[in-house]
C-alpha cells in the first residue's frame, strides 16, 4: 500500500478496543499515513500492553505517568510528528473514506492560509450524508477529526493541558489562531466517524468542566475590560444545562473555578479586545459556503 507525508495523532486513554479498530480503519486507507503516534495517558499499560501485542508494529508510542488529558496529549504527538501536516483522531475517530489523507493534503495545498482543516463529524445513529464538494470558513472546530499545520499549532503553544477539556480545548486554539491571522476550513469532502453516542456529554464531571473551562478560557485569553463579557457565557451555559436537566455538576463547576484559574494563573496570555471580539462575531455568523475547484 502506498503512503503520504502525513503523521496521525491520537490521544488514547484506557480504551484498548477502540483505539485498535480505529487504527484498522486508518490503515485501510489509500494512501494510508507513514507516521502515526499514539500517545498513552496517565499510565495506561492495559492499553500500551494491548498495542505492543496487535498487528500496528509500525505506530510510536508516546506515554505519560501523569494524566494530561487529550490536549496534553495531542501537544507531546504533533511535537514529535516528523510531517508538516499532522491529522488529529480520537481513539474512537476515524476517516469514512479511503482516500480520505489525500483529500486532505491536497486542501492544504489549494487553501495555504488554513492553520486547521475539519471535517465533517458523524456519530452513531446519525445519517451519513454525502462527501459534497464544498467547504467555508469557520471560527472553530472538532478534535476528533481535523488537521493541523504543525508549525503553525507549534507557533500557538499548543493547548492547555487539562483532564477534563470540555468548552477549553479547541476554542481556546481556535481564538489564538484568529488573533495570529489564521483561518479554520471547515468541508464536508472530508469524512469522519466517531463511534459514539456521546452520552459522556451529560455526566457530572463534563457538566462541571464546561462551565470551570469557559472561566478558565476568559481569564486567559479575554483582557480584563471584557471578563464582564465571559462571566455572562458563563452563566448562558449554567441556563443551557438547567433547561436541558443536567443539574449534576453545576454546583461543582461553580465552585472549582477559582482552584482552575489559580493552577493555569502563569499561562495568562490575553489577547486584544478587537480579536476576541471578532471571532466571537465569526463564532456568531453563519459560515458561507462555497464550491471546491478541486
Amino acid at each position: 500500500m502506498s503512503t503520504c507525508r502525513l503523521t496521525v495523532a491520537i490521544p488514547t486513554y484506557r480504551r484498548p478496543e477502540a483505539l485498535l479498530k480505529a487504527l484498522q480503519q486508518i490503515y485501510q486507507c489509500q494512501p494510508r499515513p507513514d507516521e502515526v503516534i499514539v500517545h498513552i495517558d496517565g499510565n495506561d499499560s492495559l492499553t500500551e500492553a494491548a498495542l505492543q501485542g496487535s498487528e500496528f508494529k509500525e505506530v510510536i508510542i508516546i506515554k505519560n505517568s501523569a494524566q494530561v488529558g487529550p490536549g496534553g496529549g495531542r501537544n507531546l504527538a504533533i511535537a514529535r510528528a516528523k510531517n508538516p501536516i499532522v491529522a488529529s483522531f480520537d481513539d474512537d475517530s476515524y476517516p469514512i473514506d479511503s482516500d480520505y489523507f489525500a483529500r486532505l493534503l491536497r486542501l492544504f495545498e489549494i487553501f495555504p492560509d488554513a492553520a486547521v482543516i475539519g471535517s465533517a463529524i458523524f456519530h452513531q445513529g446519525e445519517t451519513i450524508t454525502p462527501d459534497e464538494c464544498t467547504a467555508a470558513w469557520v471560527a472553530d472546530f472538532v478534535g476528533c477529526g481535523c488537521a493541523y499545520r504543525r508549525d503553525i499549532f507549534l507557533q500557538t503553544g499548543g493547548y492547555v493541558q487539562l483532564p477534563v477539556a470540555y468548552g477549553m480545548e479547541e476554542a481556546d486554539l481556535s481564538l489564538r489562531l484568529h488573533h495570529l491571522g489564521w483561518k479554520i476550513l471547515s468541508t464536508p469532502w472530508l469524512r469522519v466517524f466517531h463511534d459514539t453516542r456521546l452520552e459522556h456529554h451529560s455526566s457530572a464531571k463534563v457538566t462541571a468542566a464546561s462551565i470551570a473551562n469557559q472561566a478558565l478560557l476568559t481569564y486567559l485569553r479575554y483582557p480584563a475590560a471584557l471578563w464582564w463579557l465571559g462571566a455572562g457565557q458563563c452563566l448562558s451555559r449554567i441556563r443551557w444545562l438547567i433547561q436541558h436537566g443536567r443539574l449534576n455538576g453545576i454546583r461543582r463547576g461553580i465552585v472549582t473555578i477559582p482552584e482552575l484559574l489559580w493552577q493555569h494563573q502563569t499561562q495568562r496570555q490575553p489577547l486584544s479586545a478587537q480579536s476576541v471580539r471578532s471571532f466571537l462575531q465569526l463564532r456568531r455568523n453563519l459560515p458561507n459556503s462555497f464550491l471546491l475547484e478541486l
